[in-house]
């Protein structure tokens, strides 16, 4: 046997206009929708995932400068960019 393995195909149930628009991106980046929709899959993070790459970036900053804010004053600065975006978006 070869270094090759079959991936089984999913059948998903999903609005046919959310079919069509995301049929109409995969066509305009030149990519069948099966395509479009595997390499949009391999670019999501999960929250496990994003939860690793917050605490690495908070890794190499401690490294970096000895930035290492504390729970509150992270949801303190969290809560400061909500503030500015929903500013900014008004």
């Amino acid at each position: 046997m070869g270094g090759h393995t079959i991936m089984a195909d999913a059948n998903i149930r999903i609005p046919a206009e959310a079919r069509d628009r995301l049929a109409q991106v995969a066509a305009a980046e030149g990519l069948s929708l099966r395509a479009y929709l595997s390499r949009l899959a391999n670019s999501v993070l999960t929250p496990a995932e994003r939860a690793e790459q917050a605490e690495r970036a908070r890794q190499i900053l401690r490294e970096w400068n000895g930035y290492d804010p504390s729970p509150e004053e992270e949801a303190r600065l969290d809560a400061e960019i909500d503030r500015r975006l929903a500013e900014a978006s008004r």
